[in-house]
């Protein structure tokens, strides 16, 4: 019956949902929390745990090994009932799945009135709860988390580790960055490493410097990749010579993409064919670095005078370009984005036309 409930996915459905997450049955509190999500989310419960029990090659626990980037879009109101149903269970699911299930759904549905719960998740012994309830706490984006999550910086489960680590930048978490020093210097793990300096770029403390300088000309691509990063959120546009001689010569696109973003950032926003911001948008036609390219261009457009060189590409980039600035605009776009979507509303392409208008909403909704 709830499986049946929860595929109608309609406002309707809550009540009888909200009922089944208090079930002794652990597989029923799961049906009931992707239900829930599945209102806010529409599709979300075919890919959920009812799409992986159809496949008896995978598990449950399977689930919980992938990273989810989904969350709902800013305009979309959850019922503070629902944060408050899928949150309790976080702590008192009636096994660890569930309970890693619960996280997710909070920070997919960014349920900031769950936090307690999910750092009451955070000291689980099972370590996809811990995951979960830190990515979900990663999506929330509250900086008053960031100190709550620092002792599993030093976590011996590897990928608890780097999720920690992540969380940290994310939430600009600067009483970190000592350690995260610390952990760039000492450890010896690649994967690390790689987070850690990540981390202090997205933190950019100018106490930091010295490190960006120091790992910007280093024989691994991915800290390289850190390096400029770090630089480019610094601002010191002195910096812009150095950079540009290495981007030009630059022949892995990882931290070449890293580099165009710090040139970007610092001021170079030209749409000439070759130019940094170009290679950005150009990249979003390629699966392999379509998120990477999305998520700087996400941060380079809160910039006003950027996001007036993207509308070009709005107008007359290829199909994946266009519907990838959809996504950006809808993340950082202001009221200068709204004509241009609404040309783009109308493109001949379906799918073009619904992330613009998608993108609509968001920016209409934020002013």
């Amino acid at each position: 019956m709830v499986k049946a409930v929860a595929e109608i996915g309609t406002q309707d459905a809550i009540p009888i949902l909200i009922t089944a997450t208090e079930d002794r049955h652990p597989d029923v509190q799961i049906l009931a929390v992707d239900g829930l999500v599945n209102i806010y989310l529409p599709g979300y419960f075919q890919t959920g745990v009812s799409a992986i029990w159809s496949n008896f090659a995978r598990s449950v626990k399977s689930r919980f090994v992938e990273v989810s980037d989904q969350v709902i879009d800013p305009y979309v109101q959850v019922r503070p009932e629902v944060i408050d149903a899928i949150g309790a269970l976080v702590t008192r699911g009636m096994s660890n799945d569930a309970q890693a299930n619960a996280a997710r759904a909070i920070g997919i549905l960014r349920g900031k009135q769950a936090t307690p719960q999910l750092l009451e998740g955070l000291k689980n012994r099972d370590g996809s709860v811990i995951y979960e309830s830190l990515n979900a706490l990663t999506k929330i984006g509250d900086p008053e988390t960031a100190p709550k999550i620092a002792y599993l910086l030093n976590d011996p489960d590897r990928k608890i580790q780097i999720a920690a680590i992540e969380a940290s930048g994310m939430l600009r978490n600067q009483e970190a960055s000592g350690n995260l020093e610390a952990l760039l210097n000492r450890n010896r793990n690649r994967d690390v490493q790689r987070a850690a300096l990540g981390a202090i770029a997205m933190i950019a403390a100018p106490s930091s410097r010295p490190t960006f300088l120091q790992y910007f000309n280093d024989r691994d691509e991915g800290l390289r990749a850190g390096a400029a990063e770090g630089l480019g959120r610094l601002g010191n546009r002195d910096d812009v010579p150095m950079i540009r001689e290495k981007f030009d010569g630059e022949t892995k696109r990882t931290p070449r993409l890293s580099m165009a973003f710090a040139l970007v950032k610092l001021g170079d926003n030209s749409t000439e064919a070759l130019s940094p911001l170009t290679l950005l948008v150009n990249e979003t036609n390629k699966s392999a670095f379509r998120n990477v390219a999305t998520a700087f261009l996400t941060e380079l457009a809160r910039d006003g005078d950027v996001r007036t060189s993207l509308f070009r590409f709005l107008e007359s980039g290829t199909r994946d370009e266009k519907i990838a600035l959809c996504q950006v605009m809808a993340r950082s776009g202001q009221s200068d984005s709204v004509p241009y979507l609404e040309r783009l509303s109308q493109d001949r392409d379906v799918e073009v036309g619904k992330e613009a208008l998608r993108a609509l909403q968001v920016v209409r909704g934020r002013r």
